[in-house]
């Protein structure tokens, strides 16, 4: 009887904690968390929960950078939102990687 393994599917995971991502950010650090874990699942293991969470916590890092750049016509709200922008960023970011080494882990 041949033994079906299965090994994940890096693509599909990435593209579940990008979507993810973007439909859960009203709630800030749970909602990526909650999007790297069912990506990380997706991925099936550590190593690839972890490279498919590394493109989609850099699109929304930089998304996220740029859009608080938008205000820079303004210098005192532009320096605030820009500040406000990359604390938010590295929120997202870490929760999505941490999202994605716990559901790695728990794929197996």
């Amino acid at each position: 009887m041949a033994r079906v393994v299965n090994r994940g599917d890096i693509a599909a995971g990435m593209s579940v904690m990008l979507m993810l991502s973007v439909l859960l950010s009203w709630i800030p650090g749970f909602g990526t968390l909650v999007a790297g874990i069912v990506g990380g699942k997706l991925a099936s293991g550590f190593g690839a929960a972890f490279v498919a969470a590394l493109l989609p916590g850099a699109v929304i890092g930089v998304l996220l950078f740029f859009l608080a750049t938008l205000f820079t016509g303004l210098p005192l709200i532009g320096v605030v939102a820009g500040m406000g922008g990359l604390t938010l960023a590295g929120t997202q970011v870490a929760a999505l990687l941490l999202g994605a080494i716990i559901g790695g882990l728990l794929a197996h």
